[in-house]
């Protein structure tokens, strides 16, 4: 007698390939089955492209905001424990001989009011050396009016651009400081009050320093707020800002007297904290977009299983392997996720690589002012695109695609020929 031979094909050969693209063409008793996919497949593309472009905005909001804090404010803070610190030069220099160490800034800090003949606001008075604010790229890059080349010379101040704005001034004009902490007097302290050329106004891009910081020599800053010769604390700059834990030691071996060191670490942890948390917050409920979507893969897949079981049982009785009706539906699922994957990939792609130039566009036409710096800080929306964090998305949303096409596969294959016709 001859043996039956049972038919079949190999995994994923072409007519398994062919028949799951037939299964995936919209015909009009399908439509339903047809709208649900394309459901699935928007739903994945838009939250893929959602999550590259909300990560991306975030990574270089981090990244834009720790660049200009720690390129305005330093990475590591000396300041004196016991003895005020007069002898900051040598100080400074000692510092600065470190290796790893870019540059040593002495510095007086101060908060006053300032002033001109049409407003006021508080500000936050910075006596630097000339030739240290020369140096600090942020400042002496970005200056949108005047010159620090006479820094130096005279008493002048540099303030931001939306100081400037606020206070209706020019390159030029008399900027007023006034403090609480002046003379003494038989009837007690008196205010001072002092009028200062504006030598040079500077836009670092970020709001709280372009509308709160002003610059002024050191020797003039320190006898504005009565300083004797000394200074509040040094500012060092690094090389590599994560070498901080690096550097403290010999900083403090060459500063050669007691002091509190404090870094960019410290002081922004809060700040920081509270933008990682925020990350993952986000990563998180957009993640469930492409969950939500690939659910949808499922729901769309198990009708189309049940619109086509009259179609399964001709195969199986011709001879077609489960294994090769599951992998029908696993290509039919799978193409529906990987497919909008790259399409979401595209375009999220494409929105994060000019997500400044459509915040222009939205905020041109519908005249509002999208993301105000006042609230978040930048005058710009920065993005910065992680190929990682790219490649993690991409693997999460066709891993989840693929996941959520392997129950309606394995229903598909599991049908009974024989009641698919006779119930069909």
């Amino acid at each position: 007698m001859a043996k039956t031979a049972t038919t079949g094909t190999r995994p994923f050969s072409l007519f398994e390939w062919m028949l799951a693209g037939r299964y995936l063409r919209t015909r009009r008793r399908e439509g339903f089955v047809s709208v649900i996919a394309g459901f699935s497949f928007l739903g994945i593309m838009l939250g893929v492209a959602t999550l590259i472009v909300v990560l991306s905005v975030m990574n270089g909001f981090r990244k834009e905001l720790l660049d200009k804090i720690v390129g305005i404010n330093g990475h590591i803070f000396v300041a004196p424990l016991e003895s005020p610190l007069t002898d900051y030069p040598e100080v400074a220099a000692r510092i600065a001989a470190v290796p790893g160490v870019r540059r040593a800034i002495p510095l007086v800090e101060g908060q006053a009011f300032g002033s001109s003949q049409y407003n006021g606001s508080g500000v936050l008075v910075r006596g630097i050396r000339p030739e240290d604010l020369r140096k600090i790229e942020h400042i002496a890059g970005n200056l949108r009016q005047g010159t620090l080349e006479n820094f130096e010379e005279g008493e002048g101040v540099a303030i931001g651009r939306r100081l400037a704005d606020s206070l209706s001034l020019q390159a030029g004009d008399t900027f007023t400081l006034i403090t609480p902490r002046g003379a003494a007097t038989p009837f007690g302290t008196a205010p001072r009050v002092k009028g200062y050329p504006v030598k040079a106004i500077f836009e670092i891009g970020m709001s709280e320093f372009d509308s709160t910081f002003v610059f002024m020599p050191l020797t003039e800053a320190q006898n504005y707020f009565n300083r004797q010769g000394d200074v509040q604390l040094i500012e060092v700059y690094l090389d590599n800002a994560d070498r901080v834990d690096e550097a403290r030691a010999a900083i403090e071996e060459a500063a050669a007297r007691p002091i509190l060191m404090t870094d960019w670490r410290q002081r922004n942890r809060t700040f920081f904290g509270a933008l990682e948390v925020e990350r993952n917050v986000m990563f998180l409920i957009l993640t469930l977009i492409v969950l939500v979507a690939a659910l949808n893969i499922i729901s769309g897949l198990i009708m189309l299983v049940k619109d086509k079981s009259e179609d399964i049982a001709i195969l199986r009785t011709m001879g077609a392997t489960r294994g090769s009706v599951m992998r029908v539906f696993l290509i039919t699922g799978a193409s529906i996720g990987i497919v909008g994957t790259f399409a979401g990939f595209g375009l999220g792609l494409l929105l994060a690589l000019n997500v400044e130039t459509i915040r222009d566009f939205i905020s041109t036409l519908t005249n509002t002012n999208l993301f105000p710096a006042e609230l978040y800080f930048l005058s710009r929306l920065p993005a910065e695109v992680n190929p990682t964090e790219v490649t993690t998305i991409l693997l999460m949303a066709m891993v989840l695609s693929l996941l959520a096409t392997l129950y309606p596969s394995w229903r598909a294959a599991k049908l009974d020929p024989v009641e698919a016709l006779r119930y069909g």
